[in-house]
């Protein structure tokens, strides 16, 4: 469960009530412990509609949105927030539905030194916050390739690092891979002064390995923006942030995009339904997924907002210690079976019913080659090599 924190400071609720969006704060209870002191952290998710049509000049579309961020930013940092995540893609209109590169592409730019990086160090260094922005990033050092990015700024306004999207989704309308890859850059955790951090970008929710490996380095803030529609995926949305907090035990930030955008050109599905402007509703819906299976309050489905949420990072041990989810998973045998499957000689541990009695199989782990049998053996691993 979760508690609210009270009155927001007043500037914080003054710029809401002025420009329009809504804004909620919570607090996650956590126990206090006899041997550590508290971590606490304010964790901020921003989710907006874009603000021009997709018709007005790029420069024009990209300055209207970051003009309404950056209201939204100082909202944040008048409630004390430490952590503001935004929602992917943020500096324009989802347009990898249209699959037209031009003009969309030329919204990409480079994750150091392009224009929004020079404004979300500038508002991360006025906040003493860690801001995580979500990008088209275009790699100057890599033959200009394209990447959806997430950029990390510290509270000096300084470049912590960045995270590329792992899994490029090939759904419906979103067929990103006609504008990017998938990442490179593996699971990063980058610890910061606010704790351990990892971006898990959209598509990549659905994936419940790429939300361990998250877990395994370390993180114990992992955010997940987003661009989703609700007739493709909202009856999973409110589940697939608390599953990935409870399995892994760490905190989950959700951010989707709000409004219908509508581009000039009309564009199919590829599924025989007539062709049509726009992806659907972005559904909104941002919320925070705790370790110990609490959420907060969603902010809402159709408008801009806020979410200020206080948490204690020792829940994630707390959490941990109480179900042993790591203590007790069985990673070499994972390991070796992940390891067999991508062989081309792979088999399925498949048993037929015959019909009369089975002869009852030897205990099998498919034999693996990155490990060595006798180094295995003389671990005392449990494993069964045939």
């Amino acid at each position: 469960s979760t508690q609210s924190t009270g009155a927001l400071p007043k500037e914080a609720t003054d710029l809401a009530a002025k420009h329009k969006f809504e804004i909620k704060a919570c607090n996650v209870p956590c126990k206090e412990e006899q041997m550590r002191p508290r971590r606490l952290v304010r964790i901020g998710l921003i989710q907006n509609s874009i603000v021009k049509p997709t018709t007005a000049p790029l420069k024009e579309q990209y300055q209207a949105i970051c003009d309404k961020l950056e209201v939204i930013i100082d909202a944040a940092g008048a409630a004390g927030v430490n952590v503001l995540c935004l929602q992917e893609a943020w500096t324009m209109p989802f347009a990898f539905c249209t699959r037209e590169k031009y003009p969309w592409i030329e919204l990409a730019e480079d994750a150091k030194t392009g224009p929004s990086a020079e404004f979300i160090r500038r508002k991360a260094k006025q906040h003493k916050m860690v801001i995580v922005s979500s990008i088209l990033e275009r790699d100057s050092v890599h033959a200009d390739i394209i990447a959806n990015t997430s950029v990390l700024f510290g509270p000096n306004g300084n470049y912590i690092g960045k995270s590329r999207k792992n899994h490029i989704p090939r759904v419906g309308d979103f067929n990103e891979s006609t504008y990017y890859m998938e990442g490179n850059t593996g699971h990063r955790v980058f610890e910061t002064v606010y704790g351990r951090i990892a971006v898990n970008i959209c598509y990549g929710r659905h994936h419940p390995l790429n939300w361990m490996m998250y877990g395994l380095n370390g993180a114990e803030i992992v955010f997940n923006p987003s661009a989703t529609v609700g007739a493709l995926s909202e009856p999973m949305w409110a589940i697939e942030a608390r599953n990935a907090a409870i399995a892994n035990n760490y905190y989950v930030g959700a951010i989707n995009r709000v409004g219908t955008e509508t581009f000039p050109n009309e564009f199919t599905s590829g599924n025989g339904q007539p062709a049509h402007k726009d992806f659907g509703h972005f559904y909104g819906s941002s919320y925070v997924a705790c370790p110990d299976a609490s959420r907060t309050p969603g902010l809402s489905r159709t408008s801009d907002g806020l979410l200020v949420s206080q948490v204690d990072l020792n829940l994630c041990r707390q959490v941990r210690d109480t179900w042993g989810l790591a203590m007790t998973a069985r990673f070499p045998l994972y390991a070796d079976s992940l390891t067999a499957y991508v062989q081309p000689t792979f088999k399925a541990q498949l048993i037929k019913d015959q019909g009369v009695d089975n002869d009852e199989p030897s205990p099998n782990t498919p034999a693996v080659s990155h490990r060595l049998r006798d180094a295995a053996n003389a671990a005392g691993d449990d494993l069964q090599f045939n």
